[in-house]
């Protein structure tokens, strides 16, 4: 039986490199070479616990035992880090308790010798000089992985089976071989001499969680997270303001959630909260990247900024309704410009998501200062021109604050100038193949999310049609190239999303 966390499944992407040495000079191996299908199959499956299924996999037959008082996860002596690196130190202990959870806190082993068919240690040797225990993990971080099983005798166990880990960013490697450990018929902790060589075929593998439309509780926050890990999910998109309200709570306008959000005191993110959940999901190898949507989505924002939304009008007259935001005014950009300063010092991570997306025209349409304002730059009628106008603004500002950003595919299709490190991200599920051929020869990253947004709720096992989805069933130059693919997994409207979104994700086909 697997550790109880191999239940939940999750992607990610960085980069590591793994060696699993096994001291056993006396034994031979019988190897069961895996092969990967293509089609899922019913049925138990040949390779245990292991999620998302490595790129290569040989199971051996030769069993060791891995007892709770013997068996000890440290960094070997070569290693670039050791001790002072919290990230590594906070990841052994954590997997340790993954393994012998259950007969620890029993008290069972403590006094029982290793045997000679023991696995007494895991070692991690950190190869590169910079271990990036202090960093924050990157779309460049090294995530594969190899565990290759052979005589090994440079720690001179010549009785006990001991693994090296040897890697730049082991955390997802620690994870795989946590996977591979399982209880025997007598609930003895077991593991198969096992050679895997593994890499993940995303940069990016993440997770959309909206906060706004629901507000989700901290611990709910650091339970996906937590399952993103066990699964190798690097990316935490985090959707956390939109139309229904703002739970952000900004130093700089701190009146944005004392009039947005649902409740001003219980149900917004302070600031210890934001570095809380950063430092959570670092610490599990996973990146925060948050996504402040404009110019539409923001009717949370209008309740504590005043003059930011556009006034409607019927006829002559205001409505009393607000529209986007109001892409004429100065004021706005000033805005703009002070708000992300803040989120760029909040928030670590190389990218911010700035939206752009479902802009709704007919509040522009129906303002006449907007309508003299489009006379007057030329655009027409065409209103798409003073979404692109306002979207252009705002890219100007983010440049300033030396952060990339990622925007939703209408910005792309409106023609917005972009830098050529914009990620576009593709979410619409009509003519998802034709948007991707059309971004990616245009030379941009993509984030592919159409296929999994799991809030389209259906009967019966709709996790296969997760699954059979092919983020590069594109025609296109760059069709052939992974690294210009990216895909997460999407839950906006789902209350309660944990046992929603685990059953179903774990079949996006990320493993190969």
């Amino acid at each position: 039986q697997a550790p109880p966390h191999i239940m939940f499944a999750t992607l990610k992407f960085a980069a590591l490199l793994l060696a699993v040495v096994v001291c056993w000079a006396t034994q031979d191996y019988d190897y069961n070479d895996a092969e990967i299908d293509e089609e899922p199959t019913l049925g138990d499956s040949p390779y245990g616990s292991l999620w998302p299924l490595p790129q290569k996999v040989k199971i051996s037959t030769v069993v060791f035992k891995l007892s709770g008082a013997s068996f000890h996860i440290f960094d070997a002596k070569e290693s670039s880090s050791g001790a002072s690196c919290r990230l590594l130190q906070n990841a052994y202990r954590r997997y340790d308790e993954y393994i012998f959870t259950s007969s620890r806190k029993q008290g069972q082993n403590k006094s029982k010798k290793a045997l000679a068919s023991d696995m007494s240690e895991l070692q991690v040797w950190i190869t590169s000089a910079d271990s990036e225990c202090d960093s924050y993990p990157s779309v460049t971080s090294d995530e594969s992985c190899e565990f290759t099983g052979m005589v090994f005798v440079f720690f001179h166990f010549s009785h006990l089976a001991d693994t090296l880990i040897q890697s730049d960013l082991q955390l997802y490697c620690l994870e795989t071989f946590s996977q591979l450990v399982y209880k025997d018929e007598y609930g003895a902790k077991s593991i198969n001499r096992t050679d895997i060589h593994d890499f993940p075929r995303f940069a990016h593998r993440g997770l959309l969680l909206d906060t706004s439309r629901h507000f989700l509780p901290i611990k709910v926050i650091l339970a996906n997270l937590e399952a993103m890990a066990w699964n190798k999910f690097n990316v935490f998109h985090w959707h956390i303001v939109d139309d229904p309200s703002f739970p952000y709570l900004s130093r700089t306008f701190p009146q944005l959630s004392q009039h947005g959000a649902y409740h001003p005191y219980t149900h917004v993110y302070t600031p210890s909260d934001v570095k809380m959940i950063i430092e959570f999901a670092r610490l599990r190898g996973i990146r925060v990247v948050p996504e402040f949507d404009t110019p539409g989505h923001t009717q949370s924002w209008g309740k504590g900024q005043k003059d930011l939304l556009t006034p409607c009008y019927s006829g002559a007259s205001p409505s009393g309704s607000f529209g986007p935001v109001n892409p004429m005014l100065n004021t706005t950009y000033d805005f703009m410009s002070m708000f992300f300063k803040e989120v760029n010092t909040v928030f670590p991570d190389a990218y911010v998501h700035l939206g752009g997306d479902e802009v709704d025209f007919s509040c522009w349409k129906s303002n006449p200062d907007i309508q003299k304002f489009m006379e007057q730059q030329g655009f027409g009628m065409d209103y798409s021109k003073l979404e692109s106008f306002y979207i252009q603004r705002l890219l100007d500002i983010i440049t300033t604050t030396n952060k990339g950003y990622m925007i939703w595919q209408e910005v792309f299709d409106n023609g917005v100038k972009l830098k050529s490190d914009t990620v576009v991200h593709v979410w619409m599920g009509n003519k998802v193949e034709e948007e991707l051929q059309k971004v990616t020869e245009a030379g941009f990253t993509t984030i592919l999310s159409a296929p999994w947004y799991l809030d389209y709720i259906s009967y019966g096992q709709d996790w296969q049609k997760f699954y059979r989805a092919e983020p590069l069933s594109f025609k296109g130059q760059l069709a052939s190239s992974d690294e210009s693919i990216k895909t997460p997994t999407c839950v906006k409207y789902i209350y309660g999303n944990f046992p929603v979104f685990w059953p179903n994700t774990p079949g996006l086909k990320m493993p190969k």
